[in-house]
């Protein structure tokens, strides 16, 4: 049996798992940088500690949830060669790299702003010009650098899992040419069973892996695959090896980051077929507050940081021990890095990329870069 699902029944489920993943990530890095944490940690002990220990778990719906686009997205590839790999693989860079440059020129200027009446362990040191040019090219944690804002080494990963995908579509090709009697869908379909269960059998246990986008492939290829069991039409055999890619995985290492991917790949493969819409299903207002979060939730991610590092600031130098000014900051930021990110994503990042807009905004992000030393 054959599932085509509607696209605006699709992007309403992602729409509703990226929404509540961009909120749980804001709130952890809430939780885990404070000062204001520790203070609503006295009274919200329980909240505080879950959120420091498993909001981080929101990078695998993320990472799920990029994996289906990819698989979406390169579904429609016939054919694939050097210089469409490279104009691909540019396109992603710029997409990525122009909002994150624009982010951090904001970060590290807060963070000399805030350096001398804030002494804290959640502001970098200032930054080298090498530190500098890795950030730019997202080199910043493969060379063990200082990262100069928190999460930004899923940006780098991203980006290599999109390699790994137009690898991946290249070497089906490859093999397709080489043994035409398998059609090129059945070997990337294979080629990405095969990357999937290596991450989830052995790259996702290797601990000195998670700087590289290997040891993320797993959750990444269960949204590929997610995509691949909606439009197979031998679906009971598509189920079955998706089920078992995890259960077998869970054999091996039972870990709460698999159960969360896995549970979202399996959400995203069979959430219509139960009827489920995702935020198509809600009422209209918070219909479109879902697909507004989950269409700036990227710029939210490289934002928030800063806005954070700002009124955990404020918040300490004026109330540092007392409870309700601290929980509305911790409330404050969360708003604040919304409205923030709404606006780098109306800025920024929704006018099209271009590599002179790139150009401009590492120019911005090495500016702000000096301007730090000078401070300093």
């Amino acid at each position: 049996m054959q599932s085509v699902v509607p696209a605006r029944e699709r992007e309403g489920l992602i729409d509703l798992i990226k929404a509540v993943g961009c909120l749980l990530i804001v709130a952890h890095h809430l939780a885990f940088y404070g000062p204001m944490s520790d203070v609503v940690m006295r009274v919200w002990p329980d909240l505080i500690e879950w959120l420091f220990d498993h909001g981080r778990l929101a990078v695998q719906l993320f990472l799920v949830c990029a994996g289906y686009l990819t698989a979406v997205n390169l579904a429609k590839l016939e054919a694939i060669n050097g210089p469409l790999l490279l104009r691909l693989l540019v396109s992603r860079y710029f997409r990525l790299a122009i909002p994150l440059l624009a982010a951090l020129s904001v970060t590290v200027l807060v963070t000399e702003w805030l350096r001398p009446d804030f002494d804290h362990s959640s502001l970098s040191a200032v930054p080298s010009w090498d530190q500098a040019w890795a950030h730019i090219f997202f080199l910043q944690h493969l060379l063990d650098m200082e990262a100069l804002s928190a999460g930004i080494w899923y940006v780098a990963i991203d980006f290599q899992l999109y390699l790994v995908a137009l690898l991946a579509v290249a070497m089906a090709q490859w093999a397709h040419l080489r043994w035409p009697h398998v059609t090129f869908d059945i070997w990337r379909r294979q080629v990405w069973w095969v990357l999937t269960a290596a991450s989830l059998w052995w790259w996702n246990l290797q601990a000195d892996l998670d700087d590289y986008g290997v040891y993320f492939l797993g959750a990444y290829g269960l949204g590929w695959l997610a995509h691949h069991v909606r439009q197979n039409r031998q679906q009971t055999r598509a189920w079955l090896a998706l089920i078992a890619l995890g259960g077998v995985a869970w054999w091996l290492d039972p870990r709460s980051r698999l159960v969360v991917a896995w549970a979202a790949a399996i959400v995203l493969a069979l959430g219509p077929l139960l009827g489920f819409k995702g935020a198509q299903g809600l009422q209209t207002t918070w219909r479109r507050g879902v697909q507004w979060l989950s269409k700036v939730s990227y710029a939210v991610f490289v934002i928030h940081f800063s806005v954070s590092l700002a009124v955990n600031a404020g918040v300490t130098y004026f109330w540092p021990t007392q409870i309700l000014p601290n929980v509305l900051g911790m409330l404050a930021s969360m708003g604040l890095s919304l409205w923030a990110g709404g606006l780098l994503f109306k800025q920024v990042e929704h006018p099209p990329a271009s590599f002179k807009r790139w150009l401009a905004w590492s120019g911005v992000f090495m500016s702000s870069v000096a301007l730090a030393m000078l401070i300093d």
